[in-house]
């Protein structure tokens, strides 16, 4: 049973939440073979104010 976290900065719209789980879950069916409805894919979208790269946060 494969269980994906996705972290993101920023939110993603339900048309983006959708395309990612498509293909995640079909990577892991073509090439792990697992089987697409035991697949949990969670998104942790962060606001970009709470994220930090190279010493600044993304919302500067």
């Amino acid at each position: 049973m494969p269980y994906v976290k996705v972290q993101v900065a920023g939110p993603l719209t339900a048309e983006q939440r959708t395309k990612i789980a498509e293909r995640i879950t079909s990577a892991l069916q073509d090439i792990a073979d697992k089987k697409p409805e035991t697949t949990y894919i969670v998104f942790d979208e962060v606001e970009r104010e709470r994220w930090a790269v190279a010493g600044k946060l993304l919302s500067e």
